[in-house]
């Protein structure tokens, strides 16, 4: 990743599916699709059931990683999608958020790698999802 610059999504969801929140096996294969739909390319990944409730996983890619982690009892989750290259990271989360039934939506986009002039954090979106 030397040289170039990256894209990294900061995304909440609230207002999801309680049960889907809690479901280790879903939300794997669901990163999976996520990662797919951004033109990434899989390595490894790593999940993990918490106790009493709630998953935290990360699919780690060629071009970075995307990770969630959730809180069922509050129907929230937060993920991340960092990439480099030409993947599309906006992609990703559109099949989180649809999958997720999420209500509310926020992104936060950072860039990464450019420079110290660029502007930092910009927030996308913040608003009921339609």
């Amino acid at each position: 990743m030397v040289g170039t610059t990256s894209q990294h999504l900061l995304c909440e969801y609230w207002g999801c599916d309680c049960g889907l929140l809690d479901d280790r096996g879903a939300l794997e294969q669901l990163l999976r699709r996520a990662a797919d739909a951004a033109g990434a390319t899989v390595v490894s990944v790593a999940f993990h059931r918490l106790s009493p409730q709630g998953v935290s996983g990360v699919v780690v890619l060629e071009e970075s990683h995307f990770c969630i982690h959730t809180w069922p009892e509050r129907g929230y989750a937060a993920a991340d999608f960092f990439t480099c290259g030409s993947c599309q990271p906006e992609r990703g989360h559109q099949v989180l958020a649809q999958a997720l039934g999420a209500r509310e939506v926020e992104v936060m986009d950072l860039g990464r790698g450019h420079g110290p002039s660029w502007p930092g954090i910009r927030v996308v979106r913040h608003a009921p999802r339609d």
